[in-house]
């Protein structure tokens, strides 16, 4: 397995959306977003954008007000998770225009389908992004 999590966390270290490729319970999940979301926010810009924690290398970038932190296996490429993160950011933009964190608040759902299409259990499945949008929009006009 590939990707482990992802997580797009605002400036203030609250998670805005959480998806899990592997078990964990809930505490565990708590602890693991709290280490990784006070590790990564007290780094500086001028620090590599990979972290290692416990048995995860933990991928993140920010954009605007929202870290988008992905935790893969020690063996993933990061810079292969870095086009992943810039890829699901240039997606939401195209659907939200210029996504923000009250779009991920707001339309919680639309935000983990878009992931659904992307990532299948924890292996990326779809780069085209207008094939990520599509049963989106099918949606939206069914509305």
């Amino acid at each position: 397995m590939g990707i482990r999590f992802i997580l797009l966390v605002n400036k203030q270290g609250q998670t805005r959306l959480a998806q899990y490729y592997e078990y964990l319970t809930l505490e565990e999940r708590r602890a693991l977003e709290g280490e990784i979301v006070r590790k990564c926010l007290a780094r500086t810009e001028q620090q590599c954008s990979f972290v290692e924690h416990r048995t995860y290398k933990v991928v993140y970038r920010r954009y605007a007000s929202l870290f988008f932190l992905v935790g893969v296996d020690n063996d993933e490429n990061e810079l292969a998770i870095l086009e992943f993160i810039h890829l699901l950011v240039e997606t939401m933009d195209r659907h939200f225009g210029n996504v923000c964190e009250l779009d991920i608040m707001f339309h919680l759902e639309k935000a983990h389908f878009m992931l659904e299409e992307m990532v299948m259990n924890g292996y990326i499945v779809e780069t085209n992004k207008s094939n990520i949008l599509a049963p989106i929009h099918l949606m939206d006009k069914a509305s």
